[in-house]
């Protein structure tokens, strides 16, 4: 547009000159004006046409016409897209070329006029520059932005997930060990139906007493879960302190070895411990095919360690997700600790886990 507008205001001078006007008067204004068309695909080559076509256009052709604003434009699309070693010695050239042929003995030019095109240049060049970094500058903000942003995103999602592994190992281990309770109780009540009532009371009371507490802990997950105001758990969490109340909750008969202070654990240690514990006896009473088993927990060297025996054949196995054992290795794992577990070279399955406490808060 603009250059349209130029070449049409010099071609309104060449028709109102008075004088004779020749070839050049024509076709360097409209050379110079397809040069800045060319300005946003070619930068340099269009610079480099407009101002030679500019330059020849004052010293031979008949008519003063504006086309000087042309070369300011073309420097300053050249600057703005990169080229500013191009605008910078492109200009310099015209400068230099026009003082050249100020010094054949007749001025065109007074030097006010020449210190003023030279500003126009220095400041197209220099506003060319300024926008493109100005450009390129607000690209990287939005970039660091989207990334940010994108960011902020995955966190949401890993956080989403491992509060979900956390709600599944949670409902795995308080509702499956209960489960598995009323089940065991459950046989063991049709058995004593038959053989010995009084047995079969006493487990019908414990499948009650065990299914109550199943329901609690299940509306409780399920409350938070929904975000609703729900009374907090009346029951106290798992804890090593009470490792009493883990054994006599599995229905196993466990000989217990404890060493080292198991009372001023870390929170989060104690809990992961205890659950493993809870864990290790469900697994003993669901898959071992005996009642018996050996436990023992230690507090040494800045560890737990925890090792959980049975002399059970096995026998009573029949498949199984899986779930228990990959529960128990997560939450060592999330503490910096391990977890094996396997059949015992002389029978049975063994089960330790050794917790680090330094570095826990």
């Amino acid at each position: 547009m603009i250059a349209a507008v130029l070449a049409g205001v010099t071609l309104t001078l060449l028709l109102r000159a008075s004088g004779p006007i020749n070839a050049l008067d024509v076709v360097l204004p409209v050379i110079a004006a397809g040069g800045v068309l060319l300005r946003e695909r070619c930068p340099v080559a269009a610079l480099v046409i407009v101002v030679a076509a500019t330059g020849a256009y004052y010293p031979w052709a008949t008519v003063d016409g504006p086309l000087m604003a042309l070369p300011l434009f073309a420097l300053y699309t050249a600057a703005d897209k990169g080229h500013l070693t191009a605008a910078i010695v492109t200009g310099a050239a015209a400068l230099l070329g026009m003082g050249l042929g100020e010094t054949g003995g007749i001025r065109h030019v007074d030097d006010s006029a020449f210190l003023m095109i030279t500003g126009w240049v220095v400041a197209a060049i220099a506003f060319g520059g300024v926008t493109r970094n100005r450009r390129a500058y607000l690209m990287e903000v939005r970039r660091h932005a989207l990334d940010a942003l994108r960011s902020k995103d995955e966190e949401a999602m890993r956080r989403a997930g491992e509060e979900r592994l956390r709600i599944a190992r949670e409902l795995h281990d308080v509702l499956g060990h209960n489960i598995s309770m009323i089940n065991v109780q459950a046989a063991a009540a049709l058995h004593g139906l038959r053989k010995r009532p009084e047995d079969a009371e006493t487990a019908l009371r414990t499948i009650k007493d065990t299914s109550k507490e199943t329901l609690r802990e299940l509306r409780t997950t399920l409350g938070v879960l929904r975000q609703v105001d729900e009374d907090a758990p009346t029951a106290p969490a798992d804890s090593l302190a009470r490792v009493d109340e883990l054994v006599e909750a599995s229905g196993l008969k466990v000989g217990i070895e404890l060493s080292g202070p198991l009372d001023a654990v870390p929170t989060e240690v104690d809990l992961a411990a205890a659950r493993i514990v809870r864990e290790a006896l469900t697994n003993v009473s669901r898959h071992s095919g005996t009642k018996e088993a050996t436990l023992k927990i230690s507090n040494r060297s800045g560890n737990i360690e925890i090792c959980v025996e049975d002399e059970g054949p096995g026998a009573t196995y029949e498949g199984g997700s899986g779930f228990g054992l990959t529960g128990m290795r997560e939450r060592a794992a999330l503490l910096g600790g391990i977890l094996e577990a396997g059949p015992r070279p002389e029978g049975g399955f063994r089960v330790t886990a050794r917790l680090p406490l330094k570095g826990v808060r």
